[in-house]
C-alpha cells in the first residue's frame, strides 16, 4: 500500500478534543512515520536504478545461483568453471594423466550424495563392470557421471585440490591406506566437498562414462578410491585407467542426473627417452650457470624450489661459491610422459678441494628454474638410469671411493636419497 507522508502528517496533526499534550504526541508520531516512509522510498528508488547485472566481484570460476527442483539423495552442482587437473607449479601432479589447471565451463547437474546404493551406512556396491554400473544408474532414471563432473563435485566452487581444502590431510577421508577394505558410506563424516558430496575419496573408485583419452584406447576412467599414496590419490584431479569390462572389488558406482556435460579430457602424451646425454649443449649450460650464479649457497639439502627436496641433512663440508660453479655436462631427463627436466653437472673450487655436483632444473619460459642440487663431492658427476624412468643415479666420489645417489621424480617433486656404495655386484646403503 502506498503511503502519502504529507497526508499522514496532516491527519495526525488535526486538533481534536484531546489535550494539548496528546496533540503534540500525535504530531511527533506523524513526523516519525514520515521519516520511515521517506527512507523506504529512497531504498526503493535506489534498487530501481541499480543495474541487476552488476554484482560484487567474485572469482571467475564462482558458481551461478540457480533455482532447481530438489532430488532425494542427490546434490545439485551449479554451473561454473572447473580448473581441471593440476597447475604445473603445484605438486603432486601426474602430467601424463591430468590437465594443467585448464578452465572448463560446466553446466549444472545432480550427483548422488554417497556411492551406490547411495545410503548412509551402506557398504558400497562393487565388483561390477562399467556396463552394469550404467544399468544400475539407469534403473533410478540416472546416468554415470563424467570424470570432469566428479572432479567438479569434489573441488567445490573454490576449486580446492582436495574435497576438504588445499592441503592434504589423511585423517579426513582415511586416505593413504592400501588394500581393498571398504568403509560404510558416511563413515568419515568430514569427508565431504563444499557442495555436500560425501566419500569422494577414501573408499571405492567410481566408474565414469569417460574414456581414458591419454594416448591409449580401450580404457575407461575411474575416479575416487584409495591407496597407500594418499596425498596423490586423494586429490580431486586424480584418475586411473581401467578396462571397462573388468570388475574389481574396489571399483563401484556413483550416479549423476540431468543433461550430461560434453566437455572431455583429451591429452596428447609425449614420451621421450628417459635419460639422454646432450653433448655440446652450451646454450642450456649457459642458462643453468646464469641461475646457479644467482644463488647465495652451493650446498645439498637446501630446497631450491617447491618441487625439490632432500631426505637427508645438508652437507657440512665447506661450500664453494655458486659463482665459481662451471657446468661441464648436460642431460635431458623424461621421468614420465609430458614431463621434461634437465640435469647439469659440474664443479666449483671450494677452500681445499673441488665441490662437484648436479643441478636438476626445469625450462620455464626460456629461463632455468633450479629444483635441487645433488652433491657428487670431489668427482665430476655422471648420470646413470634407474630401473624405471622416474629414477636416475648421480655418480660421484669422496675419500672412501665411488658412490651413487638415487634421485627420484615423485609426481612433480624431485627427491634426493643418501649415498649407496658398490658391494660385489650390488649397490647398498653403507
Amino acid at each position: 500500500m502506498r503511503l502519502d507522508a504529507a497526508a499522514e502528517i496532516a491527519r495526525l496533526s488535526r486538533p481534536g478534543p484531546a489535550s494539548r499534550g496528546a496533540h503534540r504526541q500525535r504530531v511527533a508520531r506523524a513526523i516519525a512515520v514520515a521519516a520511515v516512509v521517506a527512507a523506504l522510498a529512497a531504498v526503493a528508488c535506489s534498487d530501481a536504478k541499480r543495474d541487476p547485472t552488476q554484482s560484487s566481484q567474485a572469482p571467475p570460476w564462482s558458481s551461478a545461483e540457480e533455482k532447481v527442483a530438489p532430488r532425494p539423495g542427490m546434490v545439485w552442482i551449479p554451473k561454473g568453471t572447473l580448473l581441471a587437473g593440476t597447475p604445473k607449479d603445484r605438486v603432486p601432479r601426474v602430467p601424463d594423466a591430468e590437465l594443467a589447471g585448464d578452465e572448463i565451463a560446466l553446466e549444472g547437474f545432480y550427483i548422488d550424495v554417497y556411492p551406490h546404493p547411495n545410503e548412509p551406512g551402506a557398504i558400497p556396491t562393487t565388483n561390477v563392470t562399467r556396463d552394469v554400473a550404467r544399468e544400475l544408474c539407469e534403473r533410478d532414471q540416472k546416468r554415470l557421471c563424467t570424470e570432469l563432473e566428479i572432479e567438479r563435485a569434489c573441488k567445490g566452487a573454490d576449486n580446492f585440490a582436495y574435497p576438504y581444502g588445499s592441503e592434504y590431510r589423511f585423517d579426513v577421508c582415511g586416505t593413504g591406506k592400501g588394500g581393498d577394505s571398504l568403509t560404510p558410506n558416511g563413515f568419515h563424516a568430514g569427508c565431504a566437498s563444499a557442495f555436500g558430496v560425501h566419500d569422494t575419496h577414501g573408499t571405492v573408485w567410481f566408474w565414469t562414462s569417460s574414456d581414458y583419452a591419454r594416448g591409449t584406447e580401450g580404457l575407461a576412467v575411474v575416479k575416487g578410491g584409495n591407496s597407500q599414496h594418499g596425498e596423490l590419490v586423494g586429490r580431486c584431479a586424480h584418475v586411473r585407467p581401467q578396462k571397462p569390462e573388468t570388475p574389481a572389488p574396489n571399483i563401484g558406482v556413483r550416479c549423476c542426473a540431468g543433461p550430461e556435460n560434453s566437455a572431455k579430457v583429451v591429452l596428447d602424451v609425449a614420451r621421450g627417452t628417459p635419460l639422454q646425454y646432450r653433448r655440446d649443449d652450451t646454450e642450456t649450460a649457459a642458462r643453468f650457470e646464469q641461475s646457479i650464479h644467482a644463488l647465495t649457497e652451493l650446498a645439498e639439502g637446501k630446497s631450491l624450489g617447491a618441487e625439490g627436496e632432500a631426505t637427508h641433512p645438508a652437507s657440512k663440508e665447506t661450500a664453494a661459491l655458486p659463482k665459481e660453479f662451471h657446468v661441464e655436462r648436460v642431460w635431458l631427463w623424461h621421468p614420465l610422459g609430458n614431463e621434461e627436466l634437465y640435469v647439469a653437472g659440474g664443479c666449483a673450487q671450494a677452500s681445499y678441494h673441488k665441490q662437484c655436483g648436479a643441478f636438476v632444473g626445469r625450462d620455464v619460459g626460456g629461463s632455468m628454474r633450479l629444483l635441487v642440487f645433488v652433491s657428487s663431492d670431489r668427482w665430476q658427476p655422471t648420470l646413470g638410469e634407474g630401473e624405471e624412468g622416474r629414477v636416475v643415479h648421480v655418480m660421484g666420489g669422496d675419500d672412501y671411493g665411488a658412490f651413487r645417489k638415487p634421485v627420484a621424480w615423485e609426481w612433480g617433486k624431485v627427491t634426493i636419497f643418501g649415498k649407496e656404495r658398490k658391494k660385489g655386484r650390488r649397490w647398498v646403503v653403507p
